[in-house]
């Protein structure tokens, strides 16, 4: 199971902080991706994180996000940073990069 949270109303250049708590498989053995979508287009994948760490980024949010990942507590993080409205979507917490296994997502709405 993926739940997120975190979701809400951002002002440009503000910040948001995510959370995907997860439970039922091994977490820490997976790779873990964030994807997202904005009103009337398709789901994209915005960064993955390895099981030991490592990071990736789509070249939309590079710089701007953070991905984390707390093995012990099966929890998976997206800080984002310097938001944009274009970055306004539905996010969810993801088992692969289409989002074929996927939460009920958390949305993002970056308005002033």
């Amino acid at each position: 199971q993926l739940v997120e949270s975190g979701g809400g109303l951002v002002e440009p250049g503000g910040s948001l902080n995510l959370t995907c708590v997860t439970s039922g498989f091994s977490f820490d053995f997976h790779t873990m991706y964030w994807v997202r979508q904005a009103p009337g287009k398709e789901l994209e994948w915005v960064a993955d994180i390895s099981d030991v760490g490592s990071a990736y980024y789509g070249d939309d949010v590079k710089g701007r996000f953070i991905i984390s990942r707390d093995n012990r507590k099966g929890i998976l993080y997206l800080q984002l940073r310097a938001v944009k409205p274009e970055d306004t979507g539905m996010y969810y917490c993801a088992r692969d990069r289409y989002g074929n296994v996927r939460g009920q997502g958390t949305f993002v709405t970056v308005s002033s």
